[in-house]
């Protein structure tokens, strides 16, 4: 099968990964409610055509963050992603780079801030948990600062992990270390490709940016019982004058999802929000963010800008989530489908299809600029319910 579709990475993912990898991935939170929502209120929303416009010059750049950005579009934080494919993290670096395009480092990615550095030009973007240890937070703040990171992602909806079933049923979590780790050894067994290419050639695996809490335990059980144990229910917004004291670049608040937090961010000087529910992660049956995104816009819109993510697939949902109001929108399933089917070249070309899918479609929307994009592409009576 050759991916001529952005949603083709995700059967090809399917076909190259073990069982609990794709699970961990492309599952959600308890039944699933939320996730399947992202997707499906996204889809629900009409786009207006709009014809006989002169349409020979398409800008597609967007300032994010402080930097002029080639498209409206970054690559989200994930967990783990260095295990879809080989040192995976550096190769979605790349292909961010080579997209113009902000690629963003996960707290819990399997290689190291320094590794991703070290292997494309452009920094990334470094996403935060707030953790118990706030000795161990100043340090990756400095070494973000010192890497060149241009902005931070502090993630507000993970004060503890959800509860995702669909790990459970994989073995990914919930068995003894040594049940787990057979049914694992089994499933990787099935993926030869994978196996070799990762689980050998793609040594050593640990969770690089939290390695040093681990005391050398490199297991995927160690780093569920790091999540349990560190993460911090106890944060309140009181905790970003913790944050701001250590950084001083631009300040991204990604989760928020309701109105009044958004207000309050603004407030507390968060320099953009990405409206977010963890892709439907963290809480089962909340709101989707295309349906969120609006009541959002109309509390803050005009304060700071608005990022988003959520059942983001295609340049189409790109062009939706713009015209209901964000600036730029984050991929996150989309870009691990793509790096799992097929490492840095593949998401590179999710990201070229991406592109051509958005210049096609502001074309028959008479739309210019992504920059100047609102909900006049969309058409009157469309709900996201």
């Amino acid at each position: 099968m050759k991916a001529v579709a952005p949603n083709d990475f995700r059967a090809l993912a399917r076909q190259r990964i073990p069982r609990f990898l794709f699970d961990y991935l492309d599952g959600g939170a308890n039944d699933e409610v939320t996730l399947r929502r992202n997707r499906t209120d996204l889809e629900r929303i009409r786009l207006r055509q709009h014809v006989l416009e002169d349409m020979r010059e398409i800008d597609l750049t967007v300032k994010i963050a402080g930097r002029e950005w080639r498209l409206p579009v970054a690559l989200g934080p994930i967990g783990l992603a260095g295990i879809f494919a080989r040192r995976g993290e550096c190769q979605a670096a790349r292909a961010a780079d080579h997209a113009g395009v902000p690629f963003c480092l996960s707290t819990v990615s399997a290689c190291s801030l320094g590794e991703v550095v070290a292997a494309s030009a452009t920094p990334p973007w470094f996403q935060l948990y707030m953790m118990r240890d706030r000795g161990f937070m100043a340090g990756l703040l400095d070494q973000a600062h010192e890497a060149g990171c241009g902005a931070l992602v502090f993630t507000v909806d993970m004060p503890v992990p959800g509860i995702r079933y669909r790990d459970y049923r994989s073995g990914l979590a919930g068995l003894s270390r040594v049940r787990a780790v057979a049914t694992r050894t089994w499933q990787a067994a099935l993926c030869p490709a994978w196996a070799w290419d990762v689980g050998i050639l793609g040594r050593p695996h640990t969770l690089g940016n939290v390695a040093p809490l681990l005391a050398g335990r490199s297991g995927i059980e160690d780093f569920m019982a790091w999540m349990r144990g560190n993460f911090d229910p106890g944060v309140t917004w009181n905790d970003l004058d913790f944050i701001r004291e250590h950084w001083r670049r631009p300040l991204i608040i990604k989760g928020i999802l309701d109105p009044d937090d958004a207000r309050k961010a603004a407030a507390l000087g968060a320099d953009a929000i990405i409206v977010s529910n963890h892709g439907g992660r963290q809480l089962d049956c909340v709101s989707s963010t295309a349906k969120a995104l609006p009541h959002i816009v109309a509390a803050v819109g005009d304060q700071l800008p608005l990022l988003v993510d959520g059942g983001v697939r295609s340049g189409l949902d790109v062009l939706r989530m713009l015209g209901l109001g964000a600036k730029a929108v984050l991929l996150g399933r989309a870009w691990a489908y793509a790096l799992a089917a097929g490492g840095e070249h593949a998401v590179s070309r999710l990201l070229e299809m991406i592109e051509l899918e958005m210049r096609t479609a502001m074309v028959l929307v008479g739309a210019k600029s992504a920059r100047s994009i609102d909900s006049g592409i969309l058409e009157s009576g469309w709900h996201a319910a």
